[in-house]
């Protein structure tokens, strides 16, 4: 029987090379906005910064009253402590182009944005001279003509309105920037980062803010989030972002004039977080047990957004008695808004069947 030829024997394994990490690939490099410098106001635009901020603040305490008298029925989420926010940003924006859209806390937003306080109070108490006919209350507030677009309770829903806002100013190309308004809890929701991508994708006019008062509904921040600078949170759809001190209301215009400039630029989308801190509890039915009365008294003494400009007036001139005299005036604002309601009848059965559908049929 033939031999099989005998094989070669086998050559030794090559030594492996030590595994060497590679670098990530380089990302094309990324225009930044500037870091904001605070808004330089005039006196006359302090005191109206004042005034705006403390229509808001008188407005939600009547609110707050008119709630235990059970004037205001369901859910009431009052905005005290974070007026330099709306006030600070939408004295920023155009009016006649400009639309927001915000969560269920948006009686501020509305106030901001120079709608009547006797038609918002109307629809808190579900009155027909209601700027929604007493249908929308504390939570659903909106309108068209204002291009306000809630108030809305589905927390974090109102981003992806917001970015349908967006693309419709940019389809109908009228030059309209939306300001979309959530919270540090809604930060964590999944349709939140769909609306990042398109928002992205598409470079939307849209400014993303997060207006961080710590606590969502009732857990804090640091509890909450794995990332809690959450002015970081677009980084990964290459939204820039800024935070922003949310008390001062002249660091928050001097943010809403940079990303005003970026976005108007054609750009794309900007994320603004706004660090504030609501007074109240989540809303009204929250006993708020989860932080201690001294926190709030000690953010109240060092931060408070309208004693913060109350100060600044001072040094500009401005005496005691003519502020006195403005809260007087404000606070009768709020009188009256408050005895409209009251004395505004309540809509007919029938009104339930209108507003079902834009058009008719």
């Amino acid at each position: 029987m033939a031999k099989s030829p005998s094989r070669p024997a086998a050559k030794p394994a090559p030594a492996k090379k030590a595994a060497t990490k590679s670098a990530p690939p380089a990302l094309p490099n990324r225009e930044r906005p500037d870091q904001p410098e605070p808004f330089d106001a005039s006196k006359d635009e302090l005191l109206q910064f004042y005034r705006d901020m403390l229509l808001i603040r008188r407005f939600e305490e009547k609110a707050g009253q008119l709630y235990g008298l059970g004037l205001i029925g369901g859910f009431c989420h009052l905005y005290i402590g974070q007026e330099a926010v709306a006030i600070g940003l939408q004295s920023a924006l155009d009016g006649d182009k400009d639309s927001v859209i915000t969560g269920y806390r948006d009686h501020g937003h509305m106030l901001a944005y120079g709608i009547d306080p006797k038609l918002i109070m109307a629809e808190l108490t579900g009155r027909q001279a209601g700027i929604s006919k007493g249908k929308g209350g504390s939570m659903h507030m909106f309108s068209v003509e204002h291009k306000f677009y809630g108030g809305h309770g589905i927390v974090g829903a109102q981003v992806s309105l917001g970015t349908g806002l967006g693309f419709a100013h940019k389809y109908r190309k009228d030059g309209g920037v939306c300001m979309a308004y959530f919270g540090d809890g809604a930060a964590n929701q999944g349709q939140v980062y769909e609306s990042f991508n398109m928002a992205e994708l598409w470079k939307l006019p849209i400014i993303f803010v997060i207006e961080n008062n710590q606590y969502a509904m009732g857990t804090s921040v640091n509890r909450s989030s794995a990332e809690d600078q959450l002015y970081r949170r677009g980084e990964s759809f290459r939204i820039p972002g800024l935070q922003v001190d949310g008390m001062d209301v002249l660091a928050v215009r001097g943010a809403a004039e940079e990303a005003l400039k970026w976005v108007r630029a054609g750009k794309g989308p900007i994320l603004l977080e706004l660090k504030t801190y609501r007074y109240r509890g989540h809303s009204m039915s929250d006993p708020a047990k989860y932080r201690s009365r001294d926190e709030v008294q000690a953010v109240r003494d060092k931060s408070d957004p309208i004693e913060h400009v109350k100060k600044l007036l001072e040094k500009q001139g401005v005496k005691e008695e003519a502020m006195k005299d403005i809260d007087k005036e404000i606070r009768k604002i709020v009188s009256d808004a408050a005895d409209f309601a009251e004395n505004s009848p309540e809509p007919e059965a029938a009104e339930l069947y209108t507003d079902v559908l834009v058009e008719t049929y």
